[in-house]
């Protein structure tokens, strides 16, 4: 009784039998095995694929932000094109000599193929400065404020005196050499793949209802870009660049352009170009 029921106690189950241990471990222990390798290999799949639909999505979205951007300024170039003269107070702001100049406030008149006519609200109030293309010998006819105001000089656009506090000369002025530039910078950045662009939705700027676009370039100088990082608002009605910031590789402010109470080919003549005008002081 004693021995049986030793031999019982001893008796070991089919499933952890020591004689068969080998055989039940080996068998339990491989799909075990490949179940783990199978799951640990589709888990790197899925973080894989995972992590190419994001970088996938990055890629169609820049596409399509460059694909947008490109839709305004192509929208922006077709009203320009369709704009012979305008008039708005112009607000400037430039960085020259590493300084920020004071904002300066001006009426401005603008008619193609390039005459402009400029009247100081802020500061140098009363200052004129006027510029036709292929007349006065191409110079800049100006007169100061004060007892300045009493004379008339004609000026160099690229010399000292007509490019004071300016980064650009008269020649440069307007809205369409502005959206050449930005354009050209846009188009050169999207066919390299170094623009990166945020539309910033609807902004209300001097009154009017802007839709709001940054573009950011390389921030390398060496590149050739014209800036490092650019906004403008661009009216929703005109798709006109009412307002354009412009900053360095530092990102420092270096230009920004406004242009309230823009009007649109309001039917300005010869007169508006001409310094015999009983309106101004030439």
């Amino acid at each position: 009784m004693c021995a049986s029921e030793s031999q019982s106690s001893l008796t070991w189950p089919t499933s952890i039998n020591p004689r068969g241990s080998s055989a039940q471990f080996s068998s339990g222990w491989e799909p075990d095995s490949l179940s783990y390798h199978l799951r640990r290999a589709t888990g790197i799949f899925l973080a894989w694929f995972a992590l190419l639909s994001i970088l996938l999505a990055q890629n169609n979205t820049r596409a399509q932000e460059g694909t947008d951007l490109e839709k305004q300024l192509q929208e922006t170039e077709a009203a320009l094109a369709k704009l012979d003269n305008y008039t708005a107070v112009f607000h400037r702001i430039e960085r020259v000599d590493g300084k920020l100049v004071p904002e300066q406030i001006t009426l401005l008149k603008f008619k193609r193929p390039f005459e402009v006519y400029m009247k100081w609200i802020s500061p140098f109030k009363g200052q004129e400065s006027l510029y036709v293309e292929g007349a006065n010998n191409n110079k800049v006819r100006a007169h100061g404020t004060g007892f300045a105001g009493l004379i008339t000089v004609n000026l160099d656009p690229n010399g000292g005196l007509a490019m004071k506090d300016s980064r650009h000369p008269v020649t440069e002025a307007g809205l369409e050499i502005l959206v050449k530039k930005i354009g050209s910078n846009l188009r050169r950045g999207l066919r390299a793949g170094e623009l990166t662009s945020t539309d910033h939705g609807e902004q209300t700027v001097y009154g009017r209802k802007t839709r709001e676009l940054e573009g950011i370039l390389p921030k390398d100088p060496s590149k050739g870009y014209y800036c490092y990082r650019c906004i403008v608002n661009l009216d929703v009605e005109t798709r006109m660049p009412i307002k354009t910031r412009i900053f360095d590789w530092q990102d420092q402010l270096v230009e920004s352009y406004g242009y309230e109470h823009l009007s649109l080919n309001p039917g300005l003549s010869d007169k508006d170009f001409d310094p015999k005008n009983p309106g101004y002081h030439f």
